[in-house]
């Protein structure tokens, strides 16, 4: 159990991906995802959601994201917020509001 002041410390918004490119240099197939967070500017990601979305499906698209956590290098890449999603075997299901909001919108 963890308190839920470290809980409230998570900072969780919307974004819209704007590019999603291959990864090749990833030991897990993975894209690079690029996402507006509106005021809070544009953030890249590494998400391994390879087997259940493709490039055309996730541009547009609104997720939510993690953007308080320390940068992650995953190979030659910086990795700057976190992609949430269920994982069911080895799909992961990217979460996303259930409307559009607003980019950068916080998440309760």
């Amino acid at each position: 159990m963890i308190a839920f002041d470290n809980f409230e410390q998570v900072d969780f918004r919307v974004g819209t991906i704007l590019e999603v490119d291959t990864f090749p240099e990833a030991k897990t197939p993975a894209f690079q995802l690029t996402i507006d967070f509106g005021p809070l500017g544009v953030l890249k990601s590494s998400a391994q959601i390879t087997t259940r979305y493709t490039i055309s499906e996730l541009i547009g698209r609104q997720i939510v994201a993690v953007i308080n956590f320390p940068v992650k290098k995953i190979a030659n890449f910086n990795s700057q917020c976190l992609v949430l999603g269920a994982t069911q075997g080895n799909d992961v299901f990217l979460l996303s509001p259930e409307a559009a909001v607003a980019n950068g919108q916080v998440v309760r």
